[in-house]
């Protein structure tokens, strides 16, 4: 097994390499009699072929149903203790006006954070009465649109912002509802780049500055100051830390009775998923239990009525239902020192290239982000190997899977797919080394159509002012 010397301590070798841990696909893949994984119907070979590689896939129905199950779980986890709960989708985890539609059917709102997210929104149907808008520095033409749309909530992330999200609003002639973003000291598990809660950071207000604040809102009557809001941070596994940071804000919630009314709180998002085997987050309805408890019970001894309240999930809802599809283009044997080796012996690491990377995911570069990866156009017999999927990229950081196990014969022209990239992959995505940004496809009952459409050279070089424009005969005439 010194083949599997370089493997990190949370990875373990698996029974089957060519399995779908359904904790981590999406509902509708599965193994064609063929052996090739198949999302909603439609084979890997096929998405590949009518749509190239890379390719995100989006199991639309997992969507949807993970969007329902959202709303359902929590509604009627805070109804139990005696208050209601509105659910925000945060758009940037993706965004598309498909997207919009599926969370809009399913009983969701929208949170957006720049005019673009708000443009998206508004095309793919949303009320701008059911929107959120975040942004630690929202650009006051972005405030303008907003209050003139009469947009739902703008969450306050700054004293400067009162003053402009006030003087917008008195300048429309409206009223405009706002909640103050507060950092409630709670650090969740979580990586350093992706917690938003901690006090030296760029988002929201410190629990100490929150009360002066909150009577700046309420001194400037185009403001109606609708309650505190707080985000914690990303890929948290459990209750513990909305529990805690609950406590904080409502105890600051209670004070702030005295001058008026404080009808909700909102207590964020960043509910986890699934990557790897090793990933355990807590199922929803236990974490909507434990969330509604704890505000349940702060209300309870604090003597105050529970508010609405408000949460931002984005990730748990589209992450497990998107995938990512790859052509290997090369292969190579890595010999590295194995320093830790009692017999002194070297050790290899296969590494396979793939015709994306961190064009297309971001993540592992920015947060060191692990992945689970499955040969997709066959399901080989191989014995199996330690190896590293990179992207092709002039970076040596370049990485899409740092370690995964896949069947050993993997090769050239062989379909790999990444799971769980529904998330922070698109949304993140660039045109590092000129390489234009994949196109997205939605899978439902065997048919898939492209929801965004992909990039080609003539998109890239359209931006570039030296480039001659092309015209047809009939752009000549006119």
């Amino acid at each position: 097994m010194a083949i599997f010397a370089l493997a990190p301590e949370w990875l373990t070798v698996p029974v089957d390499a060519n399995a779908l841990d359904p904790a981590i696909w999406p509902e509708n893949a599965e193994r064609t009699a063929s052996g090739e994984i198949s999302i909603a119907g439609v084979s890997a070979s096929e998405l590949a072929a009518q749509f190239g590689t890379p390719l995100y896939v989006f199991d639309e129905d997992d969507v949807r149903a993970r969007a329902e199950h959202m709303r359902v779980t929590f509604e009627s986890a805070f109804a139990a203790v005696g208050t209601t709960v509105s659910v925000y989708y945060a758009g940037k985890a993706f965004l598309s006006t498909a997207v919009v539609g599926w969370v809009r059917e399913a009983g969701l709102r929208v949170d957006v954070c720049s005019g673009g997210e708000l443009a998206v929104a508004l095309a793919g149907g949303a009320d701008a009465a059911q929107l959120g808008f975040h942004g630690n520095n929202k650009s006051i033409a972005e405030i303008e649109r907003a209050v003139g749309l009469g947009l739902g909530t703008i969450v306050i992330d700054s004293a400067i912002e009162i003053e402009r999200v006030a003087a917008a609003a008195t300048r429309l002639g409206r009223t405009q509802a706002v909640r103050l973003r507060v950092n409630s000291g709670v650090h969740a598990h979580t990586h350093e780049f992706l917690a938003t809660a901690h006090e030296d950071q760029k988002f929201g207000i410190t629990l100490a500055d929150a009360a002066e604040l909150v009577a700046a809102i309420r001194a400037q009557s185009s403001l109606d100051f609708r309650g505190l809001h707080c985000h914690i941070g990303s890929q948290i596994f459990d209750a513990a830390g909305f529990a805690e940071s609950a406590a904080r804000l409502l105890s600051l919630h209670a004070e702030l009775l005295a001058d008026g009314p404080v009808p909700e709180l909102n207590l964020g998002g960043g509910f986890g998923i699934a990557y790897t085997a090793a990933d355990t987050p807590t199922p929803l309805e236990e974490l909507a239990a434990g969330m509604a408890a704890a505000v349940a019970a702060v209300c309870a001894r604090l003597q105050i009525p529970l508010p609405h309240i408000a949460i931002e999930p984005g990730r748990s809802i589209v992450g497990p239902g998107g995938i990512t599809l790859y052509e290997v283009g090369t292969t190579k044997q890595v010999t590295v020192p194995d320093a830790a080796s009692n017999d002194g012996d070297d050790v290899t690491r296969l590494y396979v290239s793939v015709d994306g990377g961190m064009s297309d995911n971001a993540r592992p570069a920015l947060y060191g982000a692990d992945y689970t990866v499955r040969v997709a156009n066959r399901a080989p017999a191989a014995s199996v190997r330690l190896v590293r999927v990179a992207g092709k990229h002039c970076e040596s950081g370049d990485i899409v899977v740092d370690a995964d196990y896949l069947p050993g014969d993997v090769a050239p022209g062989d379909l790999v797919a990444v799971a769980a990239t529904g998330a922070y992959c698109f949304s993140l995505a660039s045109n590092y080394n000129y390489l234009g940004r994949p196109p997205v496809v939605a899978v439902r009952r065997g048919v898939a159509r492209v929801i965004v459409r992909g990039e080609t050279e003539t998109d890239l070089l359209a931006r570039d002012t030296g480039v001659a424009p092309t015209t047809t005969n009939e752009e000549r005439i006119r």
